[in-house]
């Protein structure tokens, strides 16, 4: 009889025990499902900080934690330069068309058409030779970017990578500039042909149809091919690796600065308005250093055989004819066109990456 209290006792003191015991087990069990939903969603939505560097993510939309290919970077690129070239064709028309006025051509022709200002070369070329003279060239355009802007863009973060030491925290600038000269040269070196079709149909739109030289895309590759020889499709490749180089430098490492010094400073997070105010700044400061080269690019590319022996005698032809202000020729549309084609280009290319981030699970 006396044992029946603490029988009594010890039952309920296991009971309450038991029911602690399972309360703390919901509770952890609670507490696990809670971190497991979060966890899916920081995996879906946000990505831990620190995890992408700034130019690995994205614009507009929150970037996923699974960083883009390198062949999502090579497509994306491409299209985006595609993207950007149509909505900007008109400019660099129009830049095309003030740098090589009032060259002095063998044999001499003299021109009744003048072009003054950005605006002006525009109209005038819609009043004389239709809207479609803006668009001359389009086709050859289309295809340099696609194999132009896939390499030297596409391909940066990759070469960058691959010259960034390892183990080193940051990239440094001296790896940034050899990253952009780099991709820049072997884009030119590939796609040389495509720009030498583009100068010469934005230069010749003025030219009536029975003086133009060459009647479509393929006829010109075919006619530089036969009339001036293979090295014809590559007229002014080392001016144009010069000016790419420099270029390169000018939009991808400023843009690369300017977004992540924005990005660490937290003056603006990683959206369109960040974007835009890199792009605009790469634009502005790849056009100042890389009119000179654009103008004698242009105007050896344009010239007729024998016209220049090299692009130095090109250049200093065009110093003699017109002093150093002749360097910075077409600078306005240059500009104009530099920044508002870096602006389309490097947010389509952010969210064409995004895009194609988010479609390959679907695809898998």
């Amino acid at each position: 009889m006396e044992g029946q209290p603490w029988s009594r006792a010890g039952k309920q003191g296991r009971s309450q025990l038991e029911r602690g015991v399972s309360a703390r087990q919901l509770l952890s069990g609670a507490r696990g499902m809670e971190q497991s939903w979060l966890q899916g969603v920081r995996t879906k939505v946000l990505p831990v900080h620190g995890e992408l560097s700034p130019s690995a993510t994205m614009v507009g939309l929150k970037p996923p934690e699974v960083p883009p290919t390198a062949a999502m970077k090579f497509v994306s690129a491409g299209m985006a330069g595609c993207i950007a070239d149509l909505c900007t064709f008109p400019l660099d028309t129009a830049k095309v068309r003030l740098q090589i006025q009032g060259e002095v051509r063998i044999p001499r022709t003299i021109s009744s058409v003048e072009y003054r200002g950005v605006l002006g070369t525009l109209s005038t070329m819609v009043r004389t030779e239709g809207a479609r003279s803006l668009y001359s060239g389009l086709a050859a355009g289309l295809q340099r970017q696609m194999s132009f802007a896939s390499i030297r863009i596409g391909l940066y973060d990759s070469v960058k990578q691959l010259y960034t030491p390892k183990g080193a925290e940051n990239t440094g600038m001296a790896t940034r500039l050899l990253a952009g000269c780099t991709t820049g040269a072997v884009a030119v070196a590939c796609a040389q042909p495509t720009d030498v079709v583009k100068v010469r149909f934005q230069a010749s739109g003025a030219l009536s149809d029975s003086a133009r030289r060459y009647s479509g895309t393929v006829d010109a590759y075919r006619t530089i091919a036969r009339e001036e020889g293979v090295r014809g499709l590559w007229r002014g490749t080392l001016p144009n690796i010069a000016r790419n180089a420099i270029i390169n430098c000018g939009e991808l490492v400023t843009y690369d600065l300017l977004k992540d010094a924005l990005l660490r400073a937290q003056l603006m997070t990683d959206n369109i308005p960040c974007h835009f105010v890199a792009a605009f700044g790469a634009g502005f400061c790849a056009t100042v250093v890389a009119s000179p080269v654009d103008v004698v690019k242009t105007r050896y590319m344009n010239a007729s055989p024998g016209q220049y022996r090299n692009a130095l005698s090109c250049l200093l032809a065009l110093l003699m004819q017109e002093g150093p202000a002749g360097l910075y020729k077409g600078f306005v549309p240059s500009f104009l066109r530099l920044g508002s084609w870096n602006v389309v280009m490097f947010v389509s290319y952010e969210q064409l990456q995004r895009t194609m981030v988010l479609a390959r699970p679907a695809l898998a």
